[in-house]
């Protein structure tokens, strides 16, 4: 099993600065991954900075070398897809191939659409979803591409340099909604969120169990590449009673940890408590 830090992208982590400190103090206690939000607009954290996930990860990229980085999770709808291909290629090489990409409507929907004019429709913007992510990962090969979809166009389009290695695509939602798992079976892992545990809190054990089985029955072709299942939440710095809380849940499928501060709560976007909670280490199963 692998563990990751999970910051928002606002707060004291709008600065770069402090996201490449966490980076780095995550790399160093043994961390395996770094994962920001991907944000323009939430207006349950109005009046806060928020900082551009890319630039972010840039600065995460400069101050590490071996942890994975990537958002958690980037709305694809709301980008144009040649300008996401061209963000995360160029990330890829920076760190060295280390970038996941983690994907789905995002939200808040009203937030992040209807406020800029754009469609609040989930069915439009799960149309925008499945082509966008074909689209991109077409240009990242680095080979020509031609597409003519209902929502988006390349005429004899290459995009280089392709990236380092292919990236690995995992897919958000909440569970027990099945279409946007359905949707991750078709890719390389599931972050789900769950309607009983929503961003930081532990999921239940029984609905992990569940999650797993469905996601192994709708995998399809391709079904011998690694599939990744990463659950999150808010765990004791205490790495033996840490692995205590996960030790069940990679039982029942778990393959990743992102360790999350509760939404909700005061620490969510300061500094000080998540260096303390990187600097104590992952946990020890």
């Amino acid at each position: 099993m692998r563990f990751s830090i999970n910051i928002p992208n606002f707060g004291d982590f709008a600065d770069p600065r402090n996201v490449a400190k966490v980076a780095a103090a995550a790399e160093q206690a043994g961390w395996d991954g770094l994962f920001v939000w991907d944000h323009v607009l939430h207006r349950h954290h109005r009046g806060r900075p928020f900082g551009d996930p890319w630039m972010l990860l840039t600065a995460a990229a400069l101050a590490t070398s071996r942890i994975r980085l990537g958002t958690l999770l980037t709305p694809v709808p709301r980008y144009r897809p040649q300008q996401l291909a061209r963000q995360v290629a160029t990330l890829d090489h920076l760190s060295g191939g280390r970038v996941t990409f983690a994907a789905g409507l995002g939200g808040p929907v009203e937030d992040e659409y209807r406020t800029f004019g754009d469609t609040a429709d989930p069915r439009l913007l799960a149309e925008r979803l499945d082509e966008g992510l074909e689209l991109l990962r077409s240009f990242w090969t680095g080979r020509p591409v031609n597409h003519h979809g209902r929502h988006y166009q390349a005429e004899n389009v290459t995009l280089l340099p392709a990236t380092v290695q292919q990236p690995g695509v995992w897919i958000g939602g909440f569970w027990p909604r099945r279409p946007p798992m359905r949707r991750a079976a078709r890719w390389d892992g599931a972050v789900p969120l769950f309607e009983t545990a929503r961003h930081g809190h532990v999921p239940d054990v029984a609905e992990v169990r569940e999650l797993a089985g469905y996601l192994r029955e709708h995998r399809q072709g391709g079904s011998e590449r690694p599939f990744e299942l990463v659950l999150g939440g808010a765990t004791p710095p205490d790495a033996a009673k840490a692995g205590d809380v996960i030790g069940p849940l990679r039982d029942a499928g778990a393959t990743w940890w992102d360790e999350r501060q509760i939404q909700t709560g005061p620490d969510l976007d300061r500094l000080p408590p998540v260096l303390r909670r990187t600097e104590a280490g992952p946990p020890v199963l």
